[in-house]
């Protein structure tokens, strides 16, 4: 499980098992960690598409929920970068 690994990492049993231990623990951080960085460019791209139409984020999201527009934002995120005009009007059908 060590190959590739360099030095005393890959050569000597105790210094591999540790090695081994925490490159698991960190592989399953960020395999958590991952979710959140995805929900955080979402959040970057629907802000990007919604400023030059006059709304903020939060705003947005608020307006959506108030709505009942269930939307994701990850589906959000998509239209807003490959289909302007449907995510324009999907911000006009919340402020209305």
């Amino acid at each position: 499980m060590a190959r590739g690994y360099r030095f005393g990492r890959s050569k000597k049993e105790r210094q591999a098992r540790e090695a081994i231990l925490h490159a698991g623990a960190y592989a399953l951080a960020h395999r958590k960690r991952k979710k959140s960085d995805f929900r955080r460019v979402w959040n970057t791209k629907i802000s990007a598409g919604s400023r030059p139409l006059g709304i903020s984020y939060s705003r947005l999201i608020s307006a959506l929920n108030k709505k009942s527009i269930k939307l994701n934002r990850k589906i959000l995120a998509e239209l807003a970068e490959y289909n302007p005009e449907t995510f324009k009007k999907i911000i006009e059908r919340a402020r209305a």
